[in-house]
């Protein structure tokens, strides 16, 4: 009897950064040997072996056997905080706060989350995927092979709906695909000085809805002096895990309201911006495994001063990872890379940190157990890369090294962004 393996496609010279947890201190990447080449075998879109290419079992074989020129591998990258699918810009509301204008004054001009909620409900589904495509685009030639999306600027059911529809489209390319639910995100026009109206509304109506349409993985809330506050958040907490969803939250992004350690409480997949975040918050989130979610594009938007505590968050092992935040209002990035150099360069990770942050703990803060390392039985997401040390990920600014995606073991090829009128 043969019992040597046999595999669909093996990978040959090149070297691994898997990103895996147990890896020895020093080798931060996991690298995979260290100092020499390796290989990667896959079968049925699933990693089968990975190793020193000098030990590869002496009889497997492979369907078919590729040379990957001495490049560096590593996991798909992951995005796992962006409010893509939105209609319209606030291009011309950047240019009026340069000018001098408040945002007080914008926001009375019909600027604002007003102004990003009135395009959204103004555009057909057809459009808003359009010009979300527009932005995923440089995400998908960066080697992004997952990304979350939230909901946020409908504000009702119909477009809550509609903004959620466009966004579980996306799971038609070769890219995996998480939805969350944000209706708590603002309080519309039509509720405005009757938040908790507007919440009988999110938790009562909006949010089973969505959950018997099937659109909804995960839910989130804005808890902040000009969000929602810890009550209320609570209150959506509730219903979500009534539902048996997991919940996330924006907090402690602009003052302590005590959101993460509210949302950990609650076992939060993750919390997400936490320049205010103090240290009862951060044992909280430790305690329940909550993932920090840095946003360094925001901070760099909003010209922030303040960081997140990263020493805090390093001394009490809390995972960090870090996105691109891809929003209207405080983060137009389509640069998942660009983020990774600002998330050293502005919030003081390192490399090693950053690039951790974009894969393994990107995909905890997402619940995607087979993504975010590479690792036998894990599926097959992966990147090639023209780069002689994976620091070069964060290290070089406007230049994309990426040559290659491989989404469950296939080769994806990158859909042209369409032509917006």
């Amino acid at each position: 009897m043969n019992n040597s393996p046999r595999w669909d496609v093996l990978w040959r010279n090149v070297r691994l950064a898997t990103l895996r947890a147990d890896a020895p201190p020093d080798a931060r990447y996991g690298e995979l040997p260290q100092g020499g080449m390796g290989a990667l075998a896959l079968k049925d879109g699933k990693i089968a072996w990975l190793g020193a290419a000098n030990a590869l079992p002496g009889k497997a074989c492979a369907t078919q056997e590729y040379d990957g020129g001495g490049r560096w591998v590593t996991p798909g990258l992951i995005d796992c905080h962006t409010h893509l699918v939105h209609g319209g810009n606030r291009a011309r509301e950047f240019e009026m706060r340069l000018e001098g204008l408040s945002y007080e004054e914008i926001a009375r001009a019909g600027g604002g989350i007003i102004s990003t909620l009135r395009q959204t409900r103004a555009a057909s589904e057809d459009e808003l995927y359009a010009s979300a495509l527009r932005r995923l685009t440089p995400l998908l030639r960066e080697g992004v092979t997952a990304i979350e999306i939230k909901s946020g600027y409908g504000l009702d059911l119909p477009n809550e709906a509609k903004m959620l529809r466009v966004a579980r489209r996306f799971s038609a390319l070769p890219l995996t695909v998480r939805t969350t639910f944000l209706g708590a995100h603002a309080i519309p026009p039509e509720y405005a000085g009757n938040a908790d109206g507007y919440l009988d509304q999110v938790v009562d109506a909006m949010l089973p809805a969505l959950v018997e349409a099937g659109l909804v993985d995960a839910v989130d809330v804005f808890c902040e002096t000009i969000g929602f506050t810890p009550a209320q958040t609570e209150r959506v907490f509730r219903a979500a895990h009534a539902h048996g969803l997991p919940v996330k939250i924006h907090a402690e992004q602009l003052s302590n309201q005590s959101g993460a350690a509210l949302a950990a409480r609650y076992d939060a997949l993750s919390a997400d911006h936490l320049e205010h975040l103090d240290e009862a918050g951060v044992i909280e989130m430790a305690r329940h495994g909550t993932v920090a979610v840095l946003l360094p594009g925001a901070f760099y938007f909003l010209r922030e001063t303040r960081l997140p505590p990263i020493a805090l968050l390093r001394r009490h092992q809390v995972p960090l990872a870090i996105a691109s935040d891809n929003n209207p209002g405080t983060s137009p990035v389509t640069s998942l890379l660009l983020m990774l150099n600002m998330a050293c360069t502005l919030l003081r990770l390192t490399p090693a940190e950053a690039l951790a942050g974009v894969t393994r703990h990107a995909a905890q803060a997402l619940g995607l157990h087979q993504a975010g390392t590479l690792e036998p039985g894990k599926r097959a997401d992966f990147v090639l890369w023209n780069i002689d040390h994976p620091a070069e990920l964060s290290y070089t600014i406007g230049a994309n090294p990426c040559h290659q995606v491989y989404v469950a073991g296939t080769l994806r090829t990158t859909p042209d962004a369409p032509a917006i009128d």
